[in-house]
């Protein structure tokens, strides 16, 4: 997340779209077909990936995590067949309260820039092909705030949608956002998107997102979200 904030790029250690696209067309079938039907496949995937990363990486910082791994895989899948011997529903809905929780978390990760990606090793380095200084980040940042008009409801999601703010200062704890948003960008800033403005866009370029590395761009005006594609497969809620 750091390196995020200083290479000014979106940096991944798992490209979800190269994999995909090296699978068999089926699986990229399958892995859309899930997709439009609102099942976060990418985020499962990427989930996966850090869980077996342990047992077939040959960085010994990761392998040195195996065990621990195993422990705890072994102890969810106690905990889920009881759960599941218990009450069989309570086991699904379980699962389908998680995948809602995922889906709003990626829709709130979704809009928050318009970075280049690049799958890097953890000591790897980010191409110097354009001029990221603090200009280009804020340019490429967004605040997808829940509610302009209700800023209590950011607190939803830890202000975090003050996403303009946070870059400027990323050190500012997470209840100083919106007087550090007020302090510096006012109640006009054009990269505040309102998430009802985005909605739209989320649904209606949720397959285009799977394999496309374009996150598309942000206009003038009311409809300025409507060339926003957005990212997936980009959260440091899945980083390594």
């Amino acid at each position: 997340h750091m390196r995020h904030h200083v290479d000014r790029a979106d940096v991944i250690t798992f490209d979800s779209k190269a994999f995909l696209k090296a699978r068999p067309l089926w699986f990229q079938k399958l892995v859309v077909a899930l997709e439009w039907a609102y099942v976060p496949a990418v985020e499962l995937i990427m989930h996966g990936y850090v869980i077996v990363l342990p047992f077939v990486t040959r960085n010994e910082k990761h392998r040195a995590r195996r065990d621990k791994v195993a422990q705890i895989m072994l102890i969810r899948a106690l905990l889920f067949g009881l759960l599941g011997w218990f009450s069989l529903k309570a086991l699904v809905l379980y699962a389908v309260a998680w995948m809602l929780m995922v889906t709003v978390l990626r829709f709130a990760d979704a809009y928050q820039h318009t970075y280049d990606a690049f799958a890097v090793l953890e000591d790897g380095q980010v191409p110097e092909n354009k001029q990221r200084d603090r200009a280009y980040e804020q340019v490429n940042t967004f605040s997808n705030v829940v509610s302009a008009r209700w800023p209590s409801l950011n607190l939803l999601l830890l202000n975090f949608p003050y996403h303009n703010a946070h870059h400027e200062k990323p050190v500012a704890p997470w209840y100083r956002l919106p007087a550090l948003h007020a302090e510096l960008y006012g109640s006009a800033y054009n990269q505040v998107i309102p998430m009802r403005d985005l909605l739209g866009s989320f649904h209606r370029y949720r397959l285009r997102r799977v394999l496309d590395d374009d996150y598309g761009s942000v206009g003038e005006g009311p409809q300025k979200a409507d060339g926003f594609y957005g990212a997936v497969g980009v959260s440091f809620l899945t980083a390594v």
